[in-house]
């Protein structure tokens, strides 16, 4: 599978480490993670599928990344942020959003 094609994901959290994710093929699930990881990440709790491209934006992973680490090894571990946690990542996400609008279209009469 090359990197530029989309595919369907399931991604699970950890119940163990806050803001840890592990993205994994819809089809293979769990099947190519290694066991030690599994011990280490704890029971996965499925948190959401989603067809990942890689033009779709995600809030803390690269989809390129994503998808071409699934394709190789059937798995990508996604660590939580070591610099502020979930709110120094909302804080950044708002604020690359905010230089990203478009100045023509916030505010004015509606």
């Amino acid at each position: 599978m090359s990197s530029d094609s989309e595919r369907l994901l399931k991604v699970y959290k950890s119940r163990r480490t806050a803001d840890m994710y592990l993205y994994v093929d819809f089809a293979e699930d769990l099947k190519r993670v290694p066991e030690g990881l599994l011990k280490q990440f704890g029971a996965p709790e499925l948190a959401l599928s989603l067809k990942l491209a890689p033009n779709r934006r995600l809030a803390r992973a690269d989809p390129v990344e994503v998808l071409t680490t699934v394709s190789e090894q059937g798995y990508y571990l996604q660590m939580p942020p070591t610099d502020g946690g979930v709110d120094a990542e909302i804080e950044r996400a708002r604020r690359a959003d905010r230089e990203n609008a478009d100045p023509g279209s916030c505010g004015g009469d509606a």
